[in-house]
């Protein structure tokens, strides 16, 4: 057929979806040690590679505790009684891997991976850094000055007010609204004040390890055993204050004086995904702003040209999980952009989502699981992640057949009761002179008064 035939013939009709395969359960093996320690080994060939995970619970309620754990976290790596930091960095490269720190308000996660036969000589790299780092006060010193550095470009972004803007409206003084330290807090951190938090939180009792690779998942938790039996700790976790309620209210308004952007954020309550209605909730959410044929997406993108790329998204922390919606627009179109995201949020929460959505988005969020734990690296972050929930290998098997299950009906439910304009409070960062005034003409605004 000639070119121009094909083209009058329309476009070839798109292959019926396939029924997804039921995922098979890996190799694995876990065990908790005396220390209180709790290790889950999981066997995946394909490179002769291991990867390692670390998450240690870091929640805690005291108001400088961002500063000092964030601080601790970049300077975890500087040295222990054995190695410098420079000694440290060789001796892992010297096994074919990488070892790195980060900390967020639920956890300290230690990532690394190395060579698939040097698995033991990484876990005793791991157990000195566990047992005796040094935080030398030089390195401290220039940990401070870094982060305060990081911390002035971030909190020079929109994007990043606008996300702690949110989260103080949706949590007030609970520590989840003070992820990212204040520059003051960490000016006066000192060495003494991160080797103390170190004794107090980075110890096993709680604590879950992951080790994904080719490797034998018995033979493995012998040398965990081994390498970790010394890691002690004496320190107790803090209580925590539960997270608070919150309404929905007027519009937050930030001024970013003469900003060409506004960046639009939305949180509301969301469900635990050991819930039995979250299947249809993440089913909704992809079906409103989470991947990119979303409707919000087709709205406030594709038709209007108000923005690069709307999300919306479920975030799960071990307190709650929320869900989240954020845009950047233009200044000029902040107010019809609010305007056509309520629109879309009425829309759903008020009329059934059709079968094909459900039956796209279904096969969407199969499809990404399925992605996401296809190499050793992303199954190894993704079952750490599920076990700092109370789940595991079990709820990543199953899920794929719970969301196989949703019905069109259930994810309408969903949607209607999380999407529900009424449920969400909303933040929106940028130039007041410009905004106010058309913002107020949809709805109450309140500047946010509060430092960034």
């Amino acid at each position: 057929m000639s070119p121009a035939k094909s083209r009058a013939a329309g476009p070839k009709p798109v292959p019926p979806l396939t029924s997804p395969s039921r995922p098979r359960k890996p190799t694995s093996s876990e065990r908790t040690l005396d220390n209180g320690l709790r290790v889950v080994v999981v066997r995946k060939r394909g490179v002769p590679l291991v990867e390692v995970r670390l998450r240690v619970p870091f929640l805690s309620a005291k108001p400088k505790h961002s500063a000092r754990a964030t601080v601790l976290s970049d300077t975890v790596l500087s040295g222990t009684d054995r190695y410098d930091r420079a000694g440290l960095a060789a001796a892992v490269q010297a096994l074919g891997g990488d070892l790195s720190a980060g900390v967020d308000a639920d956890r300290l996660l230690l990532s690394g991976n190395a060579i698939a036969t040097n698995l033991a000589p990484l876990l005793a790299i791991l157990a000195d850094v566990l047992t005796t780092a040094r935080y030398p006060a030089d390195e401290v010193t220039r940990g401070r000055a870094r982060l305060v550095e990081r911390l002035t470009i971030a909190r020079s972004r929109a994007g990043v007010v606008a996300a702690e803007s949110l989260a103080r409206r949706m949590y007030g003084e609970h520590p989840y609204a003070r992820e990212l330290p204040q520059v003051a807090d960490v000016s006066t951190v000192t060495r003494n004040q991160v080797v103390g938090l170190h004794a107090e939180l980075v110890r096993p009792a709680g604590a879950v390890l992951v080790i994904v690779g080719d490797v034998s998942p018995a033979r493995a938790l012998d040398v965990v055993a081994a390498s970790l039996a010394s890691w002690d700790g004496t320190g107790r976790a803090e209580r925590v204050p539960a997270l608070p309620l919150f309404e929905n209210g007027p519009v937050v308004l930030v001024d970013r004086p003469g900003s060409v952007q506004s960046s639009l954020r939305l949180g509301g309550v969301a469900l635990r995904r050991d819930a039995d209605a979250y299947p249809a909730l993440q089913l909704a959410n992809l079906v409103f702003g989470g991947y990119f044929s979303s409707r919000w997406n087709e709205n406030i993108r594709e038709d209007k040209g108000y923005t690069y790329g709307p999300h919306s998204r479920i975030e799960h922390n071990v307190l709650g999980s929320v869900l989240v919606l954020d845009a950047d627009v233009a200044t000029e179109v902040t107010a019809p952009a609010l305007l056509e995201t309520a629109y879309e949020l009425g829309k759903i929460s008020a009329l059934p989502v059709t079968d094909g959505e459900v039956d796209s988005v279904r096969q969407y969020a199969i499809g990404t699981l399925a992605l996401s734990t296809a190499t050793q690296a992303g199954l190894a972050t993704t079952l750490t992640s599920l076990l700092g929930s109370g789940l595991g290998l079990d709820w990543m098997i199953e899920h794929p057949r719970r969301l196989a299950k949703v019905t069109t009906a259930e994810v309408s439910a969903a949607a209607a009761e999380f999407f529900a304009p009424s449920r969400l409070v909303t933040v929106v960062v940028g130039d007041a002179a410009s905004v106010a005034t058309p913002l107020q003409a949809l709805t109450r605004v309140v500047p946010d008064g509060r430092p960034s």
